[in-house]
């Protein structure tokens, strides 16, 4: 398959080799341009140079499989609660073309994966974004991507955790509970600390789990779309049916305007099958297996997302989902009790399996992006520090998990909107680190590109278009998320929406932190921009 046979790489696992050090002792290099030195410092190798810190311990190796690593793409991505976040407001934008829209966000997420996947295989590294655009860009702009991949954590971890214990309160006909504000906030607390317990047990332990869910929620998808489906053809339905068309794939057919709006929610539907890449280090087959799960993770959500698209457009109708858009995810909960009638909790537990899921692999990107960045000192050494019987960075973790509560309670005590707008900042914060990434690949292989097609298109041109279509949508969200008037709050914070003024607001104290760490400890900011070696 062309897309697995890029000009060659050379993975770190595959390279370690002992050389004398300067200075006694010896040196490990551990892939192209990276060097350490037994003591924990780097030694030069004259491309991209790493300054890295050896951590107490080390990531458990060839703990999942590719299975298992897919099994977490999916899930980080949290396919039902997506849906259910998404299909209304995205009908109200584009109508029957919903599936469209849906059809033309994975265009980016594709291009975007396979500069995932052609990094990781020449630098499987569980800071991915962080490490390659280091490596390619700089210091700076690579500190600012992980810092961008830990704050997406620190923001949705606690809305993926209350949707779990609100839907799956639900599921269970607790609807009392459900309503109770204190109740749920402290469920979402003690959930995001079960789920941050479960990270720290082990890799092995959350692939299981993992493996679970996501075959309990595909199942219900599936049982809830084929009711719904079957209804329509049977003209049993209790809404506004429609009969599925193939023209509900053209993206264009509601406009230009409609569908810039569409693509941004479509973003945020695919974003989170990276978390597979985070773990490839401990990952079998390091260099090959994450990325493919990665890129695998995006086709079975198109494959998801599309016949769920089709299926509630058609048993609703559109006038029905657009007048649901205010209500973001519960309109799954209303649609259960229309589609499945007495046999509602079936949906109601795929959107709380889902988020469930999803709080748990979210976790992973963060805390192994401050794992790396740890050890390349680009944070303090204590957040590289790894669990020495388990194999995993509990005190990043952790870290996380505690940043994400209070973020969670400050923002939820404000208001249900503020934890909204909270998460319409996310966007921003994806479209940029993703973006960074598509651009990193293609000046890391810029050496290869014109050694044929085949590198052309999958090392250069597929990742800058990628990083093109988000850097457009980048732009549209900042435009309109300055109107607060388009805000979840629809009130203004400083003149201007409360997700720009969040997103701003971490993107400031990202600069301030990094200039900060950059006067305690200069090592990191001494590294210089590398190039893969042309192919032999």
């Amino acid at each position: 398959m062309a897309a697995d046979t890029p000009p060659q790489t050379t993975p770190r696992a595959a390279t370690a080799t002992a050389t004398p050090a300067a200075a006694g002792g010896s040196t490990l290099t551990v892939g192209p341009g990276v060097a350490v030195g037994t003591a924990g410092t780097a030694a030069p190798s004259g491309n991209g140079t790493p300054t890295a810190h050896t951590p107490t311990g080390a990531l458990t190796p060839d703990a999942i499989g590719f299975l298992d690593a897919l099994a977490i793409g999916l899930n980080a991505t949290s396919p039902a609660y997506s849906l259910a976040a998404v299909i209304g407001p995205l009908v109200a934008l584009v109508g029957v073309h919903a599936p469209g829209v849906m059809l033309a966000s994975f265009v980016p997420m594709l291009l975007i994966a396979s500069a995932f996947h052609f990094l990781n295989r020449a630098d499987p590294d569980c800071g991915t974004t962080f490490s390659w655009v280091t490596r390619a860009l700089g210091p700076t702009t690579g500190w600012m991507g992980g810092w961008a991949i830990a704050m997406t954590g620190v923001l949705v971890v606690g809305s993926l955790a209350d949707v779990a214990v609100g839907f799956g309160l639900l599921a269970l006909g607790a609807d009392g509970l459900a309503d109770n504000s204190l109740v749920r906030e402290a469920l979402t607390v003690l959930l995001i600390l079960l789920m941050s317990w479960l990270c720290v047990r082990g890799t092995e332990v959350s692939a299981r789990f993992q493996n679970v869910l996501v075959l309990l929620q595909v199942l219900c998808l599936v049982v809830f779309a084929g009711v719904a489906v079957y209804r329509v053809y049977a003209g049993t339905g209790s809404l506004d049916a429609i009969r599925p068309a193939a023209g509900w794939l053209n993206p264009f057919g509601a406009g230009g305007s409609a569908l810039t709006g569409g693509l941004l929610l479509g973003v945020f539907a695919y974003w989170g099958w990276e978390s597979a890449v985070n773990l490839t280090e401990e990952t079998k087959d390091p260099a090959n297996a994450p990325g493919r799960a990665g890129i695998w993770s995006t086709v079975v959500l198109l494959a998801t997302y599309l016949a769920v698209a089709f299926a509630v457009v058609a048993y609703a109708g559109t006038a029905y989902l657009a007048g649901q858009a205010d209500a973001e995810e519960d309109v799954f909960a209303a649609l259960a009790r229309e589609v499945l009638g007495g046999w509602d909790w079936i949906l109601l537990l795929a959107v709380a399996t889902s988020a469930l899921a999803s709080t748990q692999t979210t976790i992973i990107p963060a805390s192994r992006t401050a794992l790396s960045m740890a050890r390349r000192k680009a944070l303090p050494a204590g957040f590289g520090h790894i669990d020495a019987r388990r194999g995993t960075p509990s005190t990043s973790t952790w870290w996380v998990t505690g940043t994400a509560i209070v973020w969670y309670v400050v923002i939820h005590r404000i208001s249900e909107n503020a934890l909204a707008d909270s998460l319409t900042a996310l966007s921003l914060l994806i479209a940029f680190y993703y973006a960074l990434t598509g651009i990193a690949c293609a000046v890391w292989y810029r050496r290869r590109l014109m050694r044929g097609p085949v590198p052309f298109l999958l090392l250069g041109a597929g990742p800058l278009l990628g990083s093109a279509m988000l850097i457009w949508l980048l732009v549209e969200s900042v435009v309109d998320m300055a109107d607060p008037a388009n805000a979840s709050s629809s009130t203004a914070w400083f003149g201007l929406g409360a997700p720009l003024v969040i997103a701003l607001f971490l993107a400031g104290a990202g600069v301030v932190l990094m200039l900060v760490r950059r006067a305690a400890s200069g090592a990191f900011w001494r590294e210089r921009p590398g190039v893969a070696p042309e192919a032999p």
